[in-house]
């Protein structure tokens, strides 16, 4: 898993400037740059009211007396949807978008909940000091 992930972290900004360069070819410069800065702008707006959207759920459900985990992973889509957004590149902005909108979060909600009962069932999943 470590290297996969370092493979990503080294490959994901050579995309990301291949994508740019593409588009500034395509488009012309100023353009791309004006795309990747409204890109960033509405990434940051839409982050913040899906992110309120799902702190007021969680907190819907904790007054209800339910654990809102439905609404942390959501939380973490929504997270990591702004941040991707925020980042210079069209592929980022791609994944962060799709991160961002309800439909499209539950996939990567199926994903993180799969990959959380695995790691339960092979017992490596704590919670807690190790």
């Amino acid at each position: 898993m470590n290297k996969w992930l370092l493979a990503v972290i080294i490959a994901f900004p050579f995309i990301e400037l291949w994508g740019i360069l593409q588009a500034a070819d395509w488009l012309g410069g100023w353009t791309t740059f004006l795309i990747l800065i409204v890109m960033g702008l509405a990434g940051a707006f839409l982050s913040l009211a899906e992110g309120r959207k799902v702190w007021g759920e969680a907190q819907k459900q904790l007054q209800n007396g339910q654990i809102p985990g439905q609404s942390l992973l959501d939380g973490l889509c929504v997270a990591a949807g702004g941040l991707l957004l925020l980042l210079p590149g069209f592929f980022s902005d791609l994944l962060g978008i799709t991160l961002l909108f309800p439909a499209t979060r539950l996939f990567y909600r199926r994903i993180m909940l799969n990959w959380i009962e695995k790691r339960i069932r092979d017992g490596h999943f704590r919670i807690g000091r190790y």
